[in-house]
């Protein structure tokens, strides 16, 4: 179109069925760079679009006029005007061009941290999350910026739903990356993911999933699983030497060496953002020494716990003691008269309804997963070019033998001609 004005009447007259939408969309991308010159007088445009009824054309407009510096002022006004699209666009327009959704949705999350209100990004970005998924199983650019949102506002309740949903499809691995690291429950995976240099994600994933190993189970891991990669196994332990060796010093479950370590190491940690889980790591030692005596006693007094654990006194001892039989990690009754603590075994038999149902729904997750990983495979083994990188590294590994035959593909499915 010649002028912004013609623009404005096209998009207004081909946004209602799905074909006028598809040509729509080609004169968008069309008059795109030319929006992106006018972009300081497309402001006022806005206004004539109703973003619940012309999403597509309102996304093209609402790209190009936020792609320049944004001060502080014009990020309010933006923050709003972002939000109200974000909330009533056409799910169906937008994914006619999900880099331009990503890019204002990113846009967003940078405005509301200018402002300094993250909270106010929580809700429309996990909107856009939604809109812009073709299933619930798609991790999309967006999830990384939700959980960002969430931690710099505290809401992590918000973060939680989206970290326990099951993740199948990914978009791009620097996505899944970034996820992982901002989940930090799910740190394994980004070390465990394919990679073919390591990168610094991975790196700072590998630094707190050792910490958050020793906070939540006593231990970490000397190794890395075997299906990590060679470039993992390789270079991440190197990196990530003080962390190894705090883990080893807390193995020996001796709070004086680790204190000693961590005060050695402190700028280190710190420099890392790392020092708060680091104290929380130190902190769960007495629990984890706690939970030895439960291994070897029957009964023990506060005053010998307390020794035995390096607490202060009988008091501590039992403010851990009773926190933990809260948290069900041990299961104990304390006798205020004496000060004893006897130690009992897990109370469930496994055999109520509630346990019951948790077990069969854990299996039928397993079942499910099961089948699409199935299908994975049989999409993947009939892939011209997996199979034709599959042969080639056949004919690579050593010409004097024959690695590969027609033979061996007899009962691969015959989806594709090749």
């Amino acid at each position: 179109m010649n002028s912004v004005e013609g623009l404005v009447n096209q998009i207004q007259g081909l946004s209602t069925t799905a074909s006028d939408v598809l040509s729509l969309q080609n004169l968008l991308k069309q008059a795109d760079d030319s929006l992106h010159a006018e972009s300081t007088r497309l402001l006022p445009f806005l206004d004539q679009l109703d973003p619940s009824k012309h999403s597509l054309g309102y996304l093209y407009f609402l790209e190009a006029c936020t792609a320049g510096p944004v001060t502080k002022e014009q990020a309010g006004s933006y923050v709003l005007m972002i939000a109200r699209f974000i909330t009533s666009c056409i799910a169906e327009q937008i994914r006619l061009a999900p880099d331009k959704f990503i890019t204002v949705c990113k846009r967003f999350k940078d405005q509301v941290l200018l402002l300094e209100e993250p909270l106010r990004g929580v809700a429309p970005m996990l909107t856009a999350i939604r809109k812009l998924q073709s299933s619930s199983e798609h991790l999309t650019a967006l999830h990384p910026e939700f959980l960002l949102l969430c931690l710099l506002s505290r809401c992590y309740k918000a973060g939680l739903s989206i970290l326990e949903e099951d993740v199948f499809e990914v978009d791009q691995p620097r996505d899944l990356f970034l996820f992982c690291y901002y989940g930090l429950v799910a740190s394994q995976t980004v070390v465990t993911a394919p990679m073919s240099t390591v990168n610094a994600i991975a790196v700072e994933a590998f630094k707190k999933y050792i910490l958050v190993s020793l906070i939540h189970h006593g231990q970490s891991p000397t190794n890395l699983p075997k299906y990590a990669s060679s470039v993992a196994q390789r270079n991440l332990k190197n990196l990530c030497q003080p962390y190894i060796e705090l883990a080893n010093s807390y193995s020996n479950g001796k709070i004086t060496d680790i204190e000693t370590y961590v005060e050695a190491n402190k700028d280190k940690f710190e420099s890392d953002n790392n020092l708060g889980l680091v104290k929380q790591a130190v902190s769960s030692m007495y629990k984890r020494n706690i939970q030895r005596l439960t291994q070897t006693y029957l009964t023990l007094s506060l005053q010998d716990i307390a020794n035995r654990v390096q607490l202060n006194s009988p008091k501590e001892a039992e403010m851990h003691v009773l926190e933990m039989i809260k948290d069900g990690e041990i299961y104990a009754t304390i006798n205020q008269k004496d000060g004893m603590v006897r130690f009992l075994e897990d109370p469930e038999q496994y055999k109520t309804c509630e346990m019951i149902e948790h077990i069969d729904s854990s299996i039928q997750r397993l079942m499910t997963l099961s089948k699409k990983l199935n299908g994975v495979d049989e999409l993947m083994s009939c892939d011209p070019l997996y199979l034709l990188k599959l042969i080639a590294s056949g004919v690579q590994a050593g010409r004097e033998r024959q690695r590969f035959d027609f033979d061996d593909f007899d009962n691969v499915p015959q989806r594709f001609n090749i």
